[in-house]
């Protein structure tokens, strides 16, 4: 299998640093850096360069500088997808952010991962899996979210949280490891009356 294909797959793998093509992320690095220099009012060459770094996004796909990413293909914006300042997304595997996904400042998409043992690290040994963010979900900012997760529609995960493993939906998740802290009710609805 083509390294190309095995990176984008929906599932996790393995492989050496030293089995990566020089220069697939010239592209990417080439296309963030051109982002992060753009004005503020240039919305419509922002949009343009969202898309030709992402597999897909939308015109309601929002990126605030400065943002990094490894590939940007293996990047999916369903929808209208909010990403704040100082994001990163190691894309090492596919990301998915459904529609309504807010991302805070600070947060990292980690698909990318290194053994524990020493000398598996030390020899070039890389994992990754997918990172899969369902339709209307909040991460807080500075956010951690590690390569296999999924996190379910409508939840919330808290400032400075580090989710290594899946969160359902609807609920209110912290900590680091990040845990489910209740499931959102009506009691969280906020008073538009003053």
């Amino acid at each position: 299998m083509d390294i190309t294909e095995l990176i984008k797959k929906d599932s996790p793998y393995v492989i050496s640093y030293q089995d990566m093509p020089m220069g697939l992320q010239t592209k990417s690095k080439e296309l963030c850096f051109e982002y992060n220099q753009t004005r503020p009012s240039e919305t419509k060459k922002r949009q343009k360069i969202i898309k030709e770094l992402f597999a897909e996004s939308s015109d309601t796909t929002f990126i605030e500088p400065s943002f990094r990413c490894d590939y940007g293909f293996n990047i999916h914006a369903n929808g209208r997808v909010i990403i704040n300042y100082n994001c990163s997304i190691l894309d090492t595997s596919p990301v998915y952010l459904g529609d309504g996904t807010f991302i805070a400042p600070g947060v990292c998409l980690a698909c990318a991962g290194h053994p524990l043992v020493p000398d598996q690290r030390a020899s070039g040994m890389e994992t990754s899996a997918p990172i899969h963010i369902e339709d209307n979900v909040w991460l807080g900012a500075n956010v951690t979210v590690l390569g296999g997760v999924t996190i379910g529609k409508n939840s919330v995960i808290g400032a400075g949280s580090v989710v290594n493993k899946d969160i359902p939906s609807g609920v209110v998740a912290v900590g680091a490891p990040c845990k489910v802290l209740r499931k959102i009710s009506e009691k969280d609805r906020i008073s538009t009356t003053i």
